[in-house]
């Protein structure tokens, strides 16, 4: 037989549990190329600085500092607080999250720091000029960080999920039930 998961089981159970997990893997696809439709509002409105300035209700640095909202918004940064953390921000585009604002942080220096990848910090004009292929060629880019996101929080999650499982089966084994 095969060695499937932690049980031992034949090959024709093992190519079934395979042809389930593609069908669920090819499903996740599909989800995602749903979620990617160049043309929705939503995918594109926080290229736009007025969109992501509206995020900074509540920003604990208004004034005499360098991590304004209009410099945090700048930067590419919407504000994504939570009840905890009153300062977390995320670059829009890269997904990069910060927290931890000191009021002399160069939000643009910052981000360049934490994500040298990130395609919209390096930007050298305004989104308003780019053209339609420029703009196209960074909405594909913006998508291989949601993607890479997306799939690493998958990854991890299966990965716990299998950690507890494996834990479960050497229970069983072990006769600790």
């Amino acid at each position: 037989g095969f060695l499937c998961g932690a049980l031992q089981k034949t090959e024709l159970q093992c190519r079934r549990n395979l042809k389930r997990l593609c069908s669920l893997a090819h499903g996740f696809v599909r989800q995602q190329l749903n979620t990617m439709d160049p043309y929705n509002e939503e995918n594109i409105k926080m290229y736009f600085f007025e969109n992501r300035i509206k995020t900074y209700e509540g920003w604990p640095f208004d004034e005499d500092c360098k991590c304004t909202p209009e410099n945090m918004a700048k930067a590419g940064f919407i504000h994504t607080p939570s009840e905890n953390s009153p300062d977390i921000a995320m670059c829009f585009f890269c997904l990069k999250e910060l927290e931890g604002w000191e009021p002399e942080d160069d939000p643009e220096k910052e981000h360049k720091s934490h994500s040298p990848a990130c395609h919209f910090i390096a930007l050298k004009k305004k989104v308003e000029e780019l053209t339609v292929e420029e703009f196209y060629r960074l909405q594909k880019e913006r998508h291989k960080f949601i993607n890479n996101k997306s799939c690493n929080e998958a990854v991890t999650k299966f990965e716990e999920a299998a950690k507890l499982r494996r834990a479960d089966i050497i229970k069983t084994a072990m006769g600790e039930e």
